[in-house]
């Protein structure tokens, strides 16, 4: 890490005879916004244009390109911090963020995970193996309907079940009666089982819409959260994350708007910014996210910077109950395996019952490395 700089690594699609004049534009680009020529003062000069740390050819027309960012461009601000590491260049077909290196106090800044990995097993009083998860979806569904589909699947022993990210204050299924509802089915399976089910509700709107579902969350008795970062902010989430004082599950609708790698985006990006797990498209579901992209996503969550808290991979999207085991040989036990539809599609409640069994006793039974 270069002092009192950032590091952006971007791939840049370029003519080898017009790569020097690619990068130039490139590095002003995303702070002075002007040429060399046109910057009139030392201070500018010296403190506010960064520098080519490397370039990498990658193949014809592809290179890989590190550049250094003074830290102060940021101003010691989250929207600020993005705009200098992908501001204007994010319109520019040519560019996509690959990687980012922030310094100890950026990172200190932003927080990280306040739980991570090691504060979801404090919650959920799970050790040693993947933990299990499941959606609440379709939305639609009464709030009555919802929560009783809550309490069905935490009568199998799931450890979490969350909200689809597409439920919102719905008038036909209201969010502060869907959070109390749930918590109630959660509270009751768990008196019959005797095993907790953690219910996780999505928060989504504008920052005024929000807070509110905070409060009303916290008053209910919920105990972590899900938001998708790139819907409502990612500056915002820094500050939900320093309020909230519980876990927060993220979602990635919307991430595949920008040109920027799975695994920056939501392996290093999200985190920094707050998120103590993150849900990621897992390879062949119906997404086209690739098991090298999934194991750089999962890596980059469970392998962060300097003093962040690693945070939980959680790769759903299209996996099966059937197909656990490979799954959890790719991923390990530092994992939060969610599974909706292989569940959810059961043709009555007995078989949903027995499918989510099978999904808990494939959670435990598989032979973790240590």
């Amino acid at each position: 890490m270069t002092d009192g700089h950032i590091e952006a690594v971007y791939r840049v699609r370029s003519r080898e005879d017009a790569l020097h004049g690619r990068i130039e534009a490139l590095l002003l680009e995303q702070t002075v916004e002007l040429p060399r020529s046109a910057l009139r003062t030392a201070f500018v000069k010296e403190r506010l244009v960064g520098k080519v740390l490397a370039m990498e050819k990658l193949g014809p027309d592809d290179f890989r390109v590190t550049l250094a960012q003074p830290e102060l461009a940021t101003g010691d601000d989250p929207a600020q911090l993005l705009n200098v590491l992908f501001g204007n260049c994010s319109l520019q077909p040519d560019v996509l963020l690959e990687d980012v290196r922030l310094t100890p106090a950026l990172e200190s800044m932003l927080g990280g995970p306040r739980f991570g990995i090691l504060g979801i097993r404090e919650l959920v009083g799970v050790q040693g193996r993947a933990l299990t998860a499941s959606v609440l979806k379709p939305i639609g569904l009464t709030n009555q309907e919802t929560a009783s589909l809550c309490g069905a699947l935490a009568r199998c022993g799931i450890d979490i079940v969350k909200d689809d990210h597409g439920h919102a204050d719905h008038s036909f299924g209201p969010f502060g009666e869907r959070v109390r509802l749930c918590l109630r089915a959660t509270d009751e399976a768990a008196q019959e089982t005797g095993r907790p089910t953690l219910y996780v509700p999505n928060l989504t709107g504008s920052p005024a819409t929000v807070l509110e579902q905070v409060r009303v969350a916290r008053e209910a008795g919920v105990k972590a959260v899900m938001v998708s970062p790139m819907l409502i902010g990612l500056p915002f989430l820094v500050d939900i994350a320093s309020d909230l004082g519980m876990p927060i599950l993220a979602h990635p609708a919307f991430g595949g708007a920008q040109r920027i790698s799975p695994a920056a985006l939501l392996g290093r990006l999200f985190p920094l910014f707050g998120a103590d797990a993150v849900i990621y498209p897992n390879y062949g579901g119906r997404f086209s996210y690739s098991r090298e992209e999934c194991g750089a996503i999962a890596a980059a969550l469970r392998s962060p910077p300097g003093a962040i808290r690693p945070a939980f991979p959680v790769p759903a999207g299209g996996m099966k109950v059937e197909t656990l085991r490979e799954v959890l040989g790719f991923y390990g036990k530092d994992t939060i395996l969610l599974v909706g539809g292989s569940l959810l599609d059961a043709p009555d409640p007995a078989t949903l019952a027995e499918r989510g069994r099978q999904f808990v006793e494939a959670a435990a039974a598989f032979p973790y490395r240590t």
